[in-house]
């Protein structure tokens, strides 16, 4: 069609009829409908464009299904790419053609090859389109053909492949024993700094349901909490780290002194959070078989107290909240480590915030707070507060 609107001619128009916008819409949605069948690629492709466009804002592209896979199948590299955002955003784990995509992906996966950049772009379109469609049996296809890719030359698909790897797991879980060893490689042996944070976030998302089968990977996430200056990656090792000490108690000690270096030296609130909070959890399981604790025990629950006091003294209400759920951690180990008289104004202080979440956690934290000498102060205060409360945390 010679005269037929492009994206760009939608947009205005839709822009420009204010008051009869669906009528508009309803118009174009009538002319994509005769375009689609078009046996003109560049007319397909440009109404499959609009009909995305269209989708965004809430019609239904559920007839274009078809005509969306032959667009994907286009050897026009910006064909290839409408059509694969088309199917990204449109299908479904219910639509009937679902399973034609299969040799279409599996033909851009395999195309990526040799050192160069032949084929490496539309292995990504492939890939981005897999991970948000995949089906149990998209991935047992073609997880093969994904997982070749996680050591092919280029950084950019192989940190793709990588993370693409974990949305395919997700539906078929028996992969995951299949190709944990390429997944295994791409932590320890991959020189890029950004395949191998994917493969930490891969690896930290996994071992939430069960942190023991990865117990085998902590010596090089270890490597990585000494190393690394990445804070994002690092984020991730932490959490990781803290999730296997209650599987193997002997990393706790071993872990201390990295984790205290990281709260003296970042400035990531975020990381610096994750590291105390870790410590919190790393201490119950410090104590030697003679019942005693390390050396280095008191001087790191000094520096996780006088951290979390930091993020109490914070106008952020997050990080007040962070600060409260960090002490509350650390109680488990040192039930009195909010005795000293330089918390419990700020412990009071909570039990007046605005939020509700915060005073809740505030008062969770009182028993650590009362001594012998406070404890009728506390009370007086306490029953002031109970006057002043409503709603449910009154009964709280």
């Amino acid at each position: 069609m010679v005269f037929e609107k492009t994206l760009t001619d939608i947009v205005k128009g839709i822009r420009a009829s204010k008051r009869d916008t669906a009528l508009y819409i309803s118009a174009c949605i009538a002319e994509i409908k005769s375009e689609i069948n078009s046996t003109d690629p560049h007319t397909k492709a440009n109404a499959l464009q609009k009909l995305t466009f269209l989708q965004m804002m809430g019609y239904n592209m559920s007839y274009a299904s078809f005509a969306t896979i032959e667009v994907m199948s286009d050897p026009r590299f910006a064909h290839k790419r409408i059509g694969y955002l088309a199917a990204s955003q449109a299908f479904t784990q219910d639509t009937d053609v679902i399973l034609l995509t299969t040799n279409s992906l599996k033909k851009e996966l395999r195309g990526a090859i040799g050192p160069g950049m032949n084929g490496v772009y539309e292995a990504g379109l492939a890939i981005n389109c897999l991970s948000n469609i995949v089906t149990a049996d998209l991935a047992r296809d073609l997880l093969s053909e994904v997982t070749n890719l996680t050591v092919h030359p280029q950084p950019y698909l192989r940190k793709k492949a990588i993370l693409c790897l974990l949305k395919m797991f997700m539906k078929y879980p028996q992969g995951l024993r299949l190709t944990f060893p390429k997944l295994q490689d791409s932590l320890i042996k991959d020189i890029n700094p950004s395949v191998t944070s994917c493969a930490v976030n891969v690896i930290t998302e996994l071992s939430d349901k069960n942190p023991k089968n990865y117990l085998v990977l902590a010596p090089s996430f270890f490597a990585l909490l000494t190393n690394s200056s990445n804070n994002w990656m690092l984020i991730k090792v932490v959490k990781l780290l803290g999730s296997l000490v209650p599987v193997e108690p002997r990393l706790a000690r071993k872990l201390l002194d990295p984790l205290a270096n990281i709260v003296q030296n970042t400035q990531a609130k975020s990381l610096l959070y994750e590291a105390v909070y870790t410590i919190t959890l790393c201490i119950p399981y410090c104590q030697k078989a003679d019942g005693k604790m390390p050396a280095n025990v008191p001087s790191i629950v000094n520096l996780s107290s006088q951290t979390l006091k930091t993020f109490l003294q914070e106008s952020d209400q997050n990080l007040k909240y962070l600060g409260l759920v960090g002490f509350a951690s650390l109680m488990v180990s040192h039930p009195k480590v909010l005795s000293g008289s330089e918390y419990r104004p700020l412990i009071l202080a909570c039990l007046s915030d605005e939020d509700v979440t915060i005073r809740t956690r505030a008062l969770e934290l009182l028993i650590g707070v009362a001594t012998r000498k406070n404890v009728m102060e506390l009370i007086t205060q306490l029953l002031h507060h109970v006057d002043m409360a409503t709603g449910s945390y009154k009964i709280d």
